[in-house]
């Protein structure tokens, strides 16, 4: 009776850790609807399926601490399985609308899609991506959120080129970036931020990108919620962190 009931929260434990897989797997399906998208330019409902993906990718993760999909589903490596995901939702679509959108002339748009996808592959092979305090050690390659801003603002082509550039040497410089969720510093502030940034985003997408002049507060919203993701872990390395912040923490 001891031996059935051991085996049967084994198969339990299996069972949904390799749920926890199939979950994260979906991303590809999201991915394959995103760029099927993306070749007929209909930029509103890529974003969509990158958005959904975007989520999964911020939910499988918790999952799979929760169900030790590392112990109790080792036949697929996890990490692999996500990174090879986030690269497609994260940098190869986001690069290919970029390239499709228009918003770059001439040869800067083959210039920015090469570096964006080349760096990007560098950076997801660095085995120094994450910092102790489960933050990011450079640009984490979030060139989905990236690529939506330039769609909601649209800036002279110089500036998306000089940004995309910028953004793609800072992969490799020690210059700390948040995670919204497991950077524990100012993730009381840090978190409803990136919320605000999804509700922006998901506006921008809705008007299509086409925003008229009297909801310009999405355009100011996405860019100030977007400058605090940016540049937050560098204020957390430029500001000590007190003693009893980091007792309680």
């Amino acid at each position: 009776m001891i031996i059935s009931k051991q085996l049967e929260n084994t198969l339990s434990s299996t069972l949904r850790a390799y749920s926890v897989h199939l979950f994260t797997a979906t991303g590809a399906i999201l991915a394959m609807l995103a760029i099927l998208e993306a070749a007929k330019t209909d930029w509103d409902a890529m974003f969509f399926w990158l958005m959904i993906a975007f989520i999964v990718d911020g939910i499988d993760g918790p999952l799979a601490r929760r169900f030790d999909v590392t112990d109790n589903a080792k036949r697929i490596d996890g990490i692999l399985l996500d990174l090879i995901i986030d690269y497609l939702t994260y940098v190869f679509i986001p690069a290919f609308a970029l390239f499709q959108s228009g918003l770059l002339s001439g040869w800067t748009g083959w210039f920015t899609t090469l570096v964006i996808t080349f760096a990007s592959s560098l950076y997801f092979a660095d085995t120094r991506m994450k910092t102790a305090d489960k933050s990011f050690s450079g640009f984490p390659s979030c060139w989905n959120m990236v690529i939506l801003v330039l769609f909601a603002i649209q800036p002279h082509f110089w500036t998306i080129t000089v940004i995309c550039v910028i953004l793609a040497i800072t992969m490799f410089l020690p210059i700390k970036f948040i995670h919204p969720i497991r950077t524990k510093r100012w993730r009381m502030l840090s978190f409803p931020v990136t919320v605000l940034w999804v509700i922006f985003a998901v506006m921008a997408t809705l008007e299509q990108f086409d925003i008229p002049g009297q909801v310009d507060y999405v355009k100011w919203g996405i860019m100030l919620t977007s400058l605090y993701m940016l540049f937050a872990g560098a204020l957390q390395m430029l500001i000590p962190e007190s003693h009893s912040a980091t007792t309680s923490s």
